[in-house]
């Protein structure tokens, strides 16, 4: 759980960071940037247990394709929600849609013989931090209180077009945030059924991620040569490949050798309280009192789910492709394999 909440935490810092970027810079290229470098280094430290996985055959590689496809939307859509609705808005829609994504998928595609039901203590937590997502959605923004911060004018303009009404420019950044939101509930949950079928924490993300960073590299080519055109810009995007990116997701990964994809992707929903108070104390953005009680109300939620007993959850049965687990074994630890 503790991986988890500090990949929670570094993930919080992505806007602010961005909002450092001069505006020549699309969020586009900052999203296959930070992917293509974090994935590709993600699959370079752990190149055995990510052959492991891509040699997995046919059930493996059925979660692998889905996995790498919204490995590869998520970047894309989550920097573009931030540069449509703002810092704060982008984060909390995109992380809070996404423990019931994830719950949804849970239901949807687990075995019938390992679904489990909700849990009601999961089940309220998540309800109150969902309410309190809502509220940071909806009083995120109330203009920019520093012209001068650094970032200030992409801020300010994104700040404008939310706080001016469902505008095209925010429901635009609204909708990439639930997108962004579904495809982090699905690499997480993908990664979880790779996992279940014998698979290293670390080998599971350094498969999904170096398939989706290749995949990315035509974005990049496409959209990257203003990255490269002064030092900060440079700065920022190497920050943000090795923290948020490379070792979040080794945290992450780790954590998920036992905790669900709905348990984890609720944690995260520390990474937009982060988010949105970077957002007030650095871009400049102004929260309305409503946004502070659904703050308050993402904090409690979240709380609640890293202190709860989690439930056990019923073993899926290995396939013959794979070695079976030694029974009633923990997963293994990101590089116990190495």
């Amino acid at each position: 759980m503790i991986g988890i909440v500090l990949a929670a935490l570094l993930w919080g810092t992505t806007g602010t960071a961005a909002s450092l970027l001069p505006a020549s810079v699309s969020p586009l290229a900052t999203g296959a940037a930070t992917m293509c470098v974090g994935g590709l280094l993600l699959a370079l430290t752990a190149p055995r247990q990510a052959a492991a996985v891509l040699r997995g055959g046919g059930a493996s590689w059925r979660w692998i394709v889905p996995g790498a496809l919204a490995v590869v939307a998520y970047p894309l859509a989550f920097y573009s929600s931030m540069s449509l609705a703002g810092v704060a808005v982008g984060n909390v829609v995109s992380l809070g849609t996404a423990p019931l994504f994830a719950a949804l998928l849970e239901r949807l595609l687990d075995p019938a013989a390992r679904r489990r039901r909700l849990d009601r203590r999961w089940a309220a937590s998540a309800g109150a931090a969902v309410a309190g997502v809502a509220l940071l959605a909806a009083f995120g923004h109330g203009g920019s209180t520093d012209a001068g911060s650094p970032g200030s004018v992409e801020a300010s303009a994104a700040a404008t077009s939310a706080t001016s009404g469902p505008g095209s420019t925010f429901l635009a950044g609204v909708a990439l945030g639930l997108l962004a939101g579904l495809a982090y509930a699905t690499y997480t949950y993908t990664a979880g059924r790779l996992l279940d079928l014998g698979h290293s924490s670390r080998g599971s993300m350094a498969a999904q991620f170096g398939v989706g960073a290749v995949v990315l590299l035509p974005v990049l080519l496409l959209t990257g040569a203003p990255i490269v055109q002064t030092g900060s810009s440079v700065g920022v995007h190497l920050y943000l490949a090795l923290g948020p990116m490379f070792v979040a997701y080794l945290l992450f990964g780790a954590g998920l050798r036992t905790v669900s994809s709905s348990r984890a992707t609720t944690v995260t929903l520390l990474e937009p309280v982060v988010a949105t108070l970077l957002a007030v104390l650095v871009v400049g953005e102004r929260l309305a009192p409503p946004g502070w009680l659904g703050l308050a109300l993402v904090l409690a939620g979240v709380a609640a789910v890293v202190t709860s007993r989690p439930t056990s959850r019923p073993t899926r049965p290995t396939p013959p492709t794979t070695r079976p687990p030694e029974p009633d074994a923990p997963r293994r630890a990101v590089g116990s394999d190495a």
